[in-house]
């Protein structure tokens, strides 16, 4: 076990887009941060690269968190390099693009690895940090939601009911973890990554984009970096909130919310 002095913390799902956003800004603050990934080999290369030029103190681990080991071999990185862990944010996610009125589009195998990732990879990934964030004497985890828990729009109705789901576990975890470990979810609303390119489509993209600006009441794209800026405060302040929900959407609940339709997976 190595004492830096470092504040710690793990991204799940930090090789692009919204966790790529989290791990930059850490690393900027000079903390370490335990990175993961599934299948993002380049993409992670470059984040642990940018992320050490920031100033941070990376880590790879790749692994998918519905596998209970891998969540606790994030939590074992942790301990071996700072003997620390201060933060977790749970931004792993998968979904299938399915139009809301093709109810054959989804089986149950989709809703099991929908629900494993983005469910029950969030319960591992925080009953394997909770005690290093004990020990270190408190702690911050932030599930990353959807606006779709919400209005039921998004992706596929899979997608929907697992963050709807995610939005009640991060309650009860908030619950069970207290006073030492605070425990908040972020919702977004569309956001701008390659996560929506590739469900809609490089040729439909663009227009997409520039219709639902129209719609959005700030008149302006919700960007990764914007989510990340949120999960930052409530890693390193909002230390009286905890059990919250948060929307970080431009206004679309506004607006009436939004359907895209095809695979992705972070």
């Amino acid at each position: 076990m190595e004492d830096t002095g470092r504040k710690a913390a793990i991204v799940t799902g930090s090789a692009t887009g919204i966790g790529r956003a989290i791990a930059l800004s850490l690393s900027r603050l000079g903390w370490g941060v335990v990175l993961n990934y599934t299948r993002s080999v380049e993409e992670m290369a470059e984040t642990k690269r940018l992320c050490r030029e920031a100033g941070g103190d990376p880590v790879v681990i790749q692994g998918d968190v519905s596998e209970d080991a891998v969540c606790r071999t994030l939590a074992d990185a942790a301990e071996k390099r700072w003997g620390r862990l201060d933060g977790l944010v749970s931004n792993a996610g998968v979904t299938k693009f399915v139009a809301p009125d093709d109810l054959d589009g989804l089986n149950r195998g989709d809703f099991e690895h929908i629900f494993g990732v983005n469910l029950i990879g969030c319960w591992q990934a925080a009953r394997a940090a909770a005690p290093l964030m004990k020990q270190s004497g408190s702690g911050s985890i932030v599930t990353m939601s959807s606006l779709s828990a919400f209005t039921g729009a998004g992706s596929s109705a899979a997608y929907a009911a697992s963050k709807a789901a995610l939005n009640t576990l991060t309650l009860s975890l908030a619950r069970g973890l207290a006073p030492d470990i605070r425990v908040n979810a972020v919702c977004p609303g569309y956001v701008r990554t390659r996560w929506g390119k590739r469900g809609i489509g490089e040729d439909g993209y663009a227009a997409f984009t520039a219709a639902l600006t129209e719609q959005l009441l700030l008149k302006r794209m919700v960007e990764a970096d914007d989510v990340a800026e949120t999960v930052l405060w409530f890693l390193t302040g909002g230390v009286a909130i905890t059990g919250q929900t948060l929307v970080i959407d431009a206004g679309e609940h506004l607006a009436g919310g939004i359907s895209i339709s095809k695979s992705a997976e972070d």
